[in-house]
């Protein structure tokens, strides 16, 4: 076997197109991954462990690049479309890559591995580089090595400055076929890891005034202080890209407003710098809104919330309303009082039915409550307001909320 050394990382991409020449003409699906890593694995030399998970991590990129389309012996596969089953297997490379990636690796000081770290940080840093179209595959893997290798163990400030002048670089040698996208933003990511906020900010601003920032590159940030347990790091990076993710779509708004729940669980007196934006945006917003007043407990906003807009109260589930059940039922009256009202004003059937059920759950409540006599004083009270409705008196019977 050959020593780690003697095989750099451009002779295990060298070993890794040997190894899968024979597998050209395969259909590029989970099956495909699979005989390729065999492939490899045969001819794997002999490594340390820290060394032998960045051997893995090349096999998977290189493999992710043959399902690319991106490997320059891959006769017959070229071409920009990816069907699905390719679109399968890229997804499970993804997810090897990123396991990889984020496994705790004891970590030893020898030079041979951090020079592989470092020729690594070069592949990775070209293939992202180069990459086109919307869908960008290497710089996740790219900002991960920084966290995750690097960042953890470095204690000085030259990595990361060194990565900028590559980058600058970058620029010169690939030109025209430079990714703008790619570039603008590991130069933020560089800022980031240099602790030096503003400028990172002031980076992802400018592509996002250029291009515009996917928020799946804010939410690596995010998930790094996160990861270090950052908080008021964390809070300050929510606060300044508020005004970016108040654009996006609700789903990145709800993973968006999460890291705030993280950050108030470390440090609750932050809260309130959360509800301004949230309020502003209503009724963009008015999921994540009501979300967050009942798990803050705030059931008097929510309840409030509730009455002003109309909701109806069987529009939710019943677990939605046991918190308040539990701790406040008293809010809960004017939600069924008002909404069963409502239903009686149709004057149908359909309504009258499902203005019982608010009822009895009424009836529930003020049990609950230990105020039958307050619900029996209203209930005939009811009953006499609307003694002409002969449709609702049945209703009322077969619910036997009156006899």
């Amino acid at each position: 076997m050959k020593s780690e050394r003697t095989l750099n990382t451009m002779k295990w991409h060298a070993l890794f197109r040997q190894q899968t020449a024979p597998l050209a003409s395969h259909v590029r699906n989970l099956s495909f991954v699979r005989e390729a890593l065999a492939a490899i694995h045969i001819a794997r030399p002999e490594l340390s462990p820290p060394i032998n998970r960045l051997f893995e991590l090349h096999a998977h990129l290189y493999i992710l690049g043959l399902l690319l389309n991106r490997s320059p012996d891959q006769t017959g596969h070229g071409g920009a479309f990816i069907g699905f089953h390719t679109h399968e297997a890229i997804a499970d490379t993804q997810k090897r890559i990123a396991a990889l990636l984020h496994e705790q690796t004891l970590v030893q000081d020898e030079t041979s591995y951090w020079l592989t770290v470092g020729e690594t940080v070069d592949y990775l840093r070209e293939q992202m580089l180069a990459e086109t179209g919307t869908k960008l595959y290497f710089a996740e893997p790219y900002f991960w090595l920084w966290h995750h290798s690097i960042s953890p163990y470095q204690n000085d400030n030259h990595l990361y400055l060194d990565e900028l002048q590559k980058l600058q670089a970058a620029q010169t040698q690939l030109g025209q076929a430079l990714s703008r996208y790619s570039w603008m933003t590991a130069q933020a990511w560089m800022h980031f890891f240099l602790r030096q906020d503003t400028e990172a900010h002031a980076a992802l601003m400018e592509l996002n005034n250029r291009i515009h920032l996917q928020p799946t590159d804010v939410f690596l940030l995010l998930q790094a202080l996160e990861n270090t347990g950052e908080w008021e790091r964390l809070a300050v990076w929510l606060n300044k890209l508020t005004p970016l993710m108040e654009k996006e779509r609700q789903l990145t708004l709800n993973s968006f407003y999460r890291y705030w729940d993280a950050v108030i669980e470390h440090l609750p007196a932050l809260q309130e710098q959360m509800w301004e934006p949230i309020i502003r945006s209503l009724p963009y917003t008015e999921s994540i809104y009501e979300e967050k007043l009942l798990r803050y407990e705030k059931w008097q906003q929510w309840m409030d919330y509730q009455l002003s807009t109309g909701t109806e109260p069987l529009s939710y589930r019943v677990s939605v309303l046991a918190p308040i059940e539990k701790h406040s039922p008293e809010l809960l009256l004017p939600f069924y009082h008002q909404a069963a009202e409502r239903y009686v004003l149709l004057r149908n059937r359909d309504g009258y039915k499902t203005a019982v059920k608010l009822l009895k759950r009424l009836a529930k409540l003020y049990k609950k409550m230990k105020d039958e006599e307050r619900w029996e004083a209203y209930i005939d009270a009811f009953s006499t307001r609307h003694s002409r409705l002969r449709a609702l008196q049945e209703e009322l019977r077969k619910g036997k909320l009156i006899t």
